[in-house]
């Protein structure tokens, strides 16, 4: 253990993500552990960073030319941004860890900036050799596995889900909480409203979430099937690019959609073009379901199976519920 000091981003506050534990087991294995909020958390939360180690939570004062950020604005990458870059300055931190969303990707490139600090985007794994923070992640559609080695004081890291198996600390810690100045610079932009959509699916994320089942082309836009196995599964459920664009679903894995790495990735009835292996090849085990014995998904899948899935997924489900109980 290193005298570093890691700074976990907490977006929203009033929940601890499984994709947030990820990081807190990751940050103990790089130094003290500590989160920054824009709000602040609940009673709950504290007790639940507390079991992973969290020391202090940093609670960020917003205010621009004297006035209250609002709640709509505080969640922009901008201010985030900038919320994180205060939060390392009053801390002297060493590192800042954040999950891989779009918005957080946005607002780790926004504040790398800032600091003059050391940016890797979309780590499988994070960990320190000699002395200096190195990052794993795959690039060029997965093709290489490499490890970045940040040399500035300050690294700034996205981690993909997945990337850790989150572990409570071997003694739970009570965490304080602190507030701290954060003077927003002007925006260009005006937030009029902010709407979250309400998921009343209760599947988890398609970005964190540790089962996928995509479907594709082949579906002919019934994604029914898809969704039976998937809620057998208690899996988050994705698409190529081409069902969405058909608006069978509103999104889609790739490299310019959404790009998960879960433990367990099906594809069913996606023939596997570049752009949909991009997003989808770093997942540990790869399901493909599929027709066309030639579909170049199956060069990369872990299992193939060659058939309709309308016929495969219900009996896949079906048995996974049978052996569930």
């Amino acid at each position: 253990m290193t005298n570093r000091t890691v700074l976990v981003l907490l977006d929203p506050a009033t929940e601890v993500r499984t994709s947030v534990l990820e990081l807190l087991t990751i940050a103990r294995g790089l130094g003290r552990v500590e989160a920054v909020a824009l709000e602040a958390p609940t009673v709950e939360v504290l007790a639940q960073l507390g079991a992973y180690g969290v020391e202090c939570v940093h609670q960020a004062e917003l205010a621009r030319d004297g006035a209250h950020v609002s709640g709509d604005e505080r969640h922009l990458p901008a201010v985030v941004a900038a919320a994180l870059s205060a939060a390392v300055r009053h801390t002297d931190a060493d590192v800042v860890l954040l999950p891989t969303s779009f918005a957080a990707k946005e607002a780790a490139a926004l504040a790398a900036h800032e600091l003059g600090a050391g940016l890797v985007i979309d780590a499988a794994a994070v960990g320190e050799a000699d002395g200096r923070v190195v990052a794993g992640k795959r690039v060029f559609a997965g093709a290489w596995d490499t490890e970045c080695a940040v040399t500035t004081a300050v690294a700034v890291v996205t981690v993909r889900a997945n990337s850790a198996v989150a572990q409570p600390a071997e003694a739970a810690v009570e965490p304080v909480t602190e507030g701290f100045a954060v003077e927003v610079a002007p925006s260009p932009v005006t937030l009029l409203s902010r709407e979250v959509k309400a998921d009343t699916s209760g599947r988890p994320p398609l970005d964190q979430a540790a089962v996928v089942v995509a479907g594709g082309r082949g579906t002919d836009g019934d994604f029914g099937p898809v969704e039976d196995l998937a809620d057998a599964l208690g899996a988050a459920v994705g698409a190529s690019r081409d069902a969405a664009f058909e608006g069978w679903w509103d999104s889609y894995v790739g490299q310019t959609g959404v790009t998960v790495a879960p433990r367990v990735y099906i594809g069913a009835g996606i023939s596997g073009a570049p752009h949909h292996r991009g997003g989808m090849q770093a997942s540990q085990v790869i399901v493909a379901v599929n027709s066309d014995p030639e579909a170049p998904i199956f060069e990369i899948c872990d299992f193939a199976v060659v058939g309709q899935l309308a016929d495969v997924l219900p009996q896949a489900a079906a048995e996974i519920r049978k052996r569930r109980g």
